[in-house]
């Protein structure tokens, strides 16, 4: 069975600042959104490399040890909920870009070395996919989901991020946007450990 709900947390994980966003809003405040576009393709289809493993992976260990699917579900929501608190008590601010503008295989090689990607793929499949779903349809449906979402958010984030950091970085309410995103983030992981 597949839980509807993993839509809005992948929505949650996907739009929050983290490494992959960070670099993409810098990216297109340093170089502009189209000089951008290689990298950000290369971002959107590097988490495609680790979604089927994970989903191959982790599907075909529920199916033959039930407790490590449930102690991977809380071990997972936690380290979401970890990186809900640093996103709170994260700040908008740009690191230096190099001159050379990153191009798709540098976008290939963020998720993969990203430790938010892959606990957001490991909760997506501990969380929102009961354990006798079958793994194609299970890992399908979090590719295509996170697909779907990195091609609305990843350029958005490249397209208006140095917009979105002008505009909230170093006020006063940029505190509370960060804790309204942590919050929402918590929200959906305890409603799937719940669910």
């Amino acid at each position: 069975m597949i839980n509807l709900s993993f839509i809005p947390f992948a929505l949650s994980q996907v739009a929050t600042p983290g490494p992959a966003n960070m670099a993409m809003m810098a990216t297109g405040a340093r170089f502009g959104f189209k000089a951008a576009l290689p990298f950000v393709v290369g971002v959107i289809l590097g988490k495609q490399l680790i979604i089927w493993p994970i989903g191959y992976g982790i599907m075909e260990f529920a199916a033959h040890v039930p407790l490590l699917f449930t102690i991977l579900k809380f071990l997972s929501a936690t380290y979401i909920i970890w990186l809900a608190w640093r996103v709170a008590n994260m700040r908008l601010t740009y690191n230096e870009a190099s001159a050379e503008v990153p191009g798709f295989w540098a976008g290939v090689l963020v998720h993969p070395l990203n430790p938010k990607a892959w606990a957001m793929i490991l909760a997506g499949f501990t969380n929102f996919i009961d354990s006798d779903t079958p793994t194609f349809f299970a890992t399908l449906y979090i590719a295509f989901c996170l697909l779907i979402i990195q091609i609305i958010c990843h350029p958005i984030w490249t397209l208006f991020g140095d917009r979105i950091a002008t505009l909230i970085a170093g006020k006063k309410y940029e505190r509370f946007f960060m804790w309204f995103l942590a919050l929402v983030t918590v929200i959906f992981v305890l409603m799937a450990l719940i669910a």
